[in-house]
């Protein structure tokens, strides 16, 4: 109930720009005693979902979303130093986004809840080409690519990329993520485009991705160029 009426005071605050109201709720909360790692999943994920479905309901201007998006990073980059820490662990995962705010807001948070957890995590952003991130990934060989807040516009590219990644097959193991944009809207779409795995939130990301494989879930194709066996080492697409 009490982050319910943070939500409503903080969405408020979002809205009109206040950005030091926002800062001064948020403050609120950690001085109540409620964890930073709370306040990321519980108050400002939730919110940017919401914000997110109210611009593309035409109940928000645009910019108000644009306004409510910066002020969640600013708040996000403040409370990055006060997660807590895990022990690293040898995991790694690779982030990138679409290139619009909201997108690489969800990305970032996704990215300092897997370093919180131990994770060697390196985010990319919106700003990379799929030449750029096969360029990377093949330097950094991480456990899992995620791909974060794509819209159905943005979808033929990140089906390319994850074509282009099983024609290669240099990276067998490493595990395609889904997360966000129209992969949350759209149900099964994340399997329909040849990806491994789908979360709805950071926390489920983490989770997903740190189950050992044999408890991994087995995407269902039903177009068959897409249709390989869940610990199958083969490529099981091919390039547009």
């Amino acid at each position: 109930m009490a982050n319910h009426f943070i939500r409503e005071r903080y969405l408020e605050a979002l809205l009109t720009g206040d950005r030091q109201a926002c800062r001064s709720i948020i403050e609120e909360a950690l001085q109540a005693g409620t964890m930073a790692i709370q306040i990321y999943m519980d108050i400002i994920w939730p919110i940017m979902v919401e914000i997110d479905n109210l611009y593309r309901q035409d109940r928000i201007l645009p910019a108000q979303e644009a306004v409510a998006s910066r002020i969640n990073r600013s708040i996000v980059n403040q409370l990055q130093n006060k997660l807590p820490r895990r022990p690293a662990m040898d995991r790694r995962v690779v982030i990138v986004t679409a290139s619009n705010e909201q997108a690489e807001l969800g990305g970032q948070m996704t990215c300092d809840l897997f370093e919180s957890d131990g994770w060697r995590c390196r985010f990319l952003g919106g700003t990379v080409n799929n030449e750029d991130v096969l360029e990377f990934i093949h330097g950094y060989a991480p456990d899992i690519l995620l791909l974060y807040g794509f819209n159905g516009k943005e979808a033929p590219a990140v089906r390319d990329l994850i074509d282009r990644i099983r024609q290669i097959n240099a990276w067998p193991n490493m595990r395609i993520m889904l997360s966000g944009g129209v992969f949350m809207r759209a149900e099964g779409l994340w399997e329909e485009i040849g990806a491994d795995l789908y979360a709805e939130t950071a926390a489920e990301a983490i989770r997903i991705a740190s189950l050992p494989a044999e408890d991994l879930p087995a995407p269902v194709r039903t177009i068959k160029q897409h249709v390989y066996a869940k610990k199958s080492q083969e490529p099981a697409a091919t390039v547009r």
